[in-house]
């Protein structure tokens, strides 16, 4: 799925920033963590180690948001998430990710929360038409 946010979104998410990642926790509360992430191919990619919080949330919940934000701008994706330990997956994600901001170091038990969205939302600029725009209502 395209993402369709418009070429001020795209440079937006070329600048090196951190977004938060935030999932359901296991008693329901949300549960919130700095990231660093990609988009491409229709996909968010967040590069983590299999055993982390933010895995198993999304194991469980299978739901996640990340959200970048830089004074007033402002974006957000939010949908359906899954983690993918392919290993070809995984060196996808950690290509774009080097691209983005550094070469992570070594780490075999990296796997990739990919979030499919559904929910694309943002400051004035960053989505086309008004600030909040649904992809899949």
């Amino acid at each position: 799925m395209d993402t369709d946010q418009t070429d001020d979104a795209t440079r937006f998410l070329e600048e090196r920033h951190l977004a938060i990642l935030s999932t359901f926790g296991a008693r329901g509360g949300i549960h919130s963590v700095p990231v660093g992430f990609t988009v491409a191919d229709g996909l968010v990619r967040i590069i983590t180690s299999d055993s982390t919080q933010k895995v198993r949330n999304v194991e469980r919940g299978g739901e996640a948001s990340v959200a970048q934000v830089d004074g007033r701008r402002w974006i957000s994706f939010a949908g359906t998430a899954r983690i993918n330990r392919d290993p070809d997956a995984v060196a996808r994600a950690v290509e774009l990710y080097a691209g983005r901001y550094r070469q992570p170091r070594v780490n075999p038990r990296r796997v990739v929360v990919e979030i499919t969205v559904v929910t694309l939302m943002g400051s004035s600029g960053m989505v086309p038409g008004p600030a909040i725009e649904r992809l899949n209502p």
